[in-house]
């Protein structure tokens, strides 16, 4: 079952027909089939605001209280109150909540303070019959009573704009006369406080009228006194008169000085202003000063960070360089060896190493590339010549780059140990090949940065 209609304003009360026309409801069947769901199409004239509390209601015909109702539905209120839309409204009653019997009931629009606003016709919930009587009338009865229900239909809006305009100004003078009783009210509280404040002031008035003459009396009294009072200071005054001048006169001198202490102070301002301008002037150079030496400190901060980074490279250089002259110390001694083992092994063959030629005698020299030292001839020329397109081949060692010949060389690499024929870095100790040589000088080039 729906919720149930438990707002103060919706209460039994009695209803008042002149706010049946307020809301009209269109569209209303004869009979509606149960079991099925019915919308309720209704119009909300210009004389009525919808509000969102106000609810519509079947009620079964003969009702007397807006408590009596069978079901409802809250109704909707349009997003614009001023179309034409916001008028012709629409609520649909489900078939669950719907009246089960065939009594006759009628759709009532119940306002937010409990005054029915409209009320539809009756109807009734009755199942369609396909045997119902078919009521056949002729066209000039059709035509009769539509004429008659359109002259009814006028009539009843021309009474229901009475009825409103009759409401509207009934409101408006209820409005005027209590507005008039109050002003009524008013005046007559305001008048009797009037009455009450003119009693008040004319007792008032007549005890200080008595006090007035009681005064009177007094001040008579007093006034002969005064009169010899008066003299007296009269008498005073002249002399207060002459004390007076003189002190005119020196409030005057005064003035004089004063004046000059003023132009005295302006001069002094003057000169203040003018310190106070010197003033920022050097406070101005200082914040210029205290700028410069924050640069000079920042570049000076610079160059020692600079120059303590070019320390620390001129030290790894330094090392490397010590690193490099004890490698070239022991490449010039493995070259020392070297050049012995070349003597010795020249000395073998038969040949003098200091007066070995670095290029071989061509063929058009004859015997002028003979030893002139020999009378006979050098018994092993045929050995020289036959050897001497290997001599012609000069190679260099690899550590020391010292020049031997071809055959010489190959023969002094055999005999090395492979060690002798590897660079070793002095930094990191990793060895490398003699024909790696210049792998090794960018290996240790990479430790100096």
């Amino acid at each position: 079952m729906e919720e149930t209609v438990e707002d103060s304003s919706i209460s039994a009360v009695l209803l008042d027909h002149c706010h049946f026309s307020q809301v009209i409801f269109n569209s209303v069947e004869k009979f509606y089939v149960p079991g099925e769901d019915v919308t309720c199409y209704y119009t909300v004239t210009q004389h009525f605001i919808p509000s969102r509390k106000d609810w519509i209601g079947i009620f079964r015909v003969g009702w007397k209280t807006t408590r009596e109702y069978y079901t409802f539905m809250w109704v909707t209120l349009p997003t614009d109150l001023n179309s034409v839309s916001a008028t012709q409204q629409k609520v649909q009653f489900k078939a669950y909540y719907l009246p089960k019997d065939d009594e006759y009931y009628q759709f009532c629009y119940v306002g937010q303070d409990g005054v029915v606003r409209g009320a539809s016709v009756p109807f009734q919930f009755h199942p369609r019959n396909e045997d119902d009587i078919l009521v056949v009338t002729t066209q000039d009865e059709v035509r009769e009573i539509e004429q008659h229900n359109s002259e009814l239909r006028k009539e009843n809006q021309a009474l229901k704009d009475s009825c409103a305009g009759l409401q509207t100004q009934s409101s408006e003078l209820q409005a005027e006369l209590r507005k008039r009783q109050e002003e009524l009210e008013t005046l007559k509280s305001i008048n009797k406080k009037l009455e009450q404040n003119m009693q008040e002031q004319k007792d008032s008035w007549e005890t200080e009228l008595l006090q007035l003459k009681e005064q009177n009396e007094k001040m008579s009294s007093e006034n002969e006194k005064m009169g010899v009072r008066v003299d007296q200071l009269q008498a005073q005054l002249s002399t207060q008169e002459k004390e007076m001048e003189k002190l005119v006169q020196g409030d005057q001198d005064k003035t004089v000085h004063l004046e000059y202490l003023k132009k005295e102070n302006d001069q002094l301002f003057l000169s203040l202003t003018e310190q106070r301008e010197h003033q920022q002037k050097l406070e101005k150079k200082v914040e210029l000063l205290e700028q410069k030496e924050a640069t000079a400190r920042k570049k000076q901060q610079e160059l020692t960070d600079e120059n303590f980074d070019l320390s620390k490279k001129l030290s790894e250089n330094k090392m490397i360089c010590e690193v490099l002259q004890r490698e070239k110390e022991r490449m010039e001694g493995e070259n020392d060896l070297l050049k012995r083992e070349n003597s010795r092994l020249m000395s073998y063959m038969g040949l003098d190493f200091d007066s070995l030629p670095f290029q071989a005698p061509t063929s058009g020299q004859g015997g002028a590339g003979q030893n002139p030292g020999l009378i006979f001839g050098n018994p092993y020329s045929g050995i020289q010549e036959s050897s001497a397109p290997s001599l012609l081949s000069i190679k260099k060692c690899p550590s020391c780059r010292s020049a031997f010949a071809d055959s010489i060389f190959d023969h002094t690499l055999e005999e090395l140990p492979i060690q002798t024929l590897s660079l070793s870095c002095p930094i990191c100790d990793k060895s490398f090949s003699a024909e790696q040589k210049q792998i090794f000088e960018d290996h240790v080039f990479c430790h100096s940065l």
